[in-house]
């Protein structure tokens, strides 16, 4: 398990650095999941007889790679949901979007709906019996001009199906690479990331951060010459 990217273990909890194109858990595709990987290498490491407790507090897209924190106990995964409910979970993306923005910051409130048959959402009007409020803010660290991109952190307040991919691509800001909701670089990796997750330790109650900056090769040599580098190369050193 050599490729496990492990941010912090303890009793309770494991953070790891989920990496692209791997789901959460097992799906349709019988590809090899994070729930998977991460009980072989408990089991392996601990010497367990049979499976291995792990609980899933929450999901990354299957295209999407970050940081993302699991239970190792029934409790531990309990507090954590509850602090999931409660939106006190503080969840940070960096995205690369298409073209310039008006506003280096801003909030988008939108109602979204999701189609079950193909598995894509939308912005619809609120007074959709379906519909669910999606709510994120942001920020733009980097402009290239010349390749009319942008570097924007993204601050998520709900957690709505694929709700950061719609909420942009609805006004004409789509993820680069994003197959289902992007106009440009079809064929290239999905430029969303989960950079920062912010949570209360479940049985001592300290906030706790982890980060983990997106490999700067590809469409993310946009992250060099930004303080966000920076995190990723105090990460290395420690």
């Amino acid at each position: 398990m050599g490729n496990l990217k492990i941010l912090f273990e303890d009793n309770h909890i494991i953070v790891v650095e989920k990496p692209v194109n791997i789901p959460s858990q097992g799906d349709k595709t019988g590809d090899i999941d994070m729930l998977t990987i991460i009980k072989k290498y408990l089991i392996e490491k601990y010497n367990k007889k049979g499976d291995a407790y792990l609980g899933l507090i929450h999901r990354l897209d299957r295209p999407v790679g970050g940081v993302m924190v699991f239970a190792k106990t029934s409790k531990a995964a309990s507090r954590l949901s509850e602090q999931v409910r409660n939106k006190e979970f503080l969840k940070k993306y960096l995205i690369i979007a298409d073209g310039k923005f008006e506003k280096s910051t801003g909030e988008y409130e939108d109602y979204l709906v999701k189609n079950e048959k193909n598995n894509l959402s939308k912005v619809t009007d609120k007074n959709n019996k379906n519909a669910k409020k999606a709510i994120l803010d942001y920020e733009v660290i980097k402009y290239n001009e010349e390749t009319n991109l942008s570097l924007v952190k993204v601050n998520l307040h709900t957690g709505r199906h694929h709700q950061i991919r719609v909420q942009f691509s609805s006004r004409d800001h789509s993820i680069y690479g994003d197959q289902k909701y992007g106009c440009r670089g079809r064929g290239k990796q999905t430029c969303l990331w989960a950079y920062s997750l912010t949570i209360k330790h479940p049985i001592t109650k300290k906030e706790m951060v982890f980060e983990a900056i997106p490999e700067v090769i590809g469409s993310w040599k946009i992250l060099e010459g930004t303080y966000l580098l920076n995190i990723a190369k105090e990460k290395n050193n420690e």
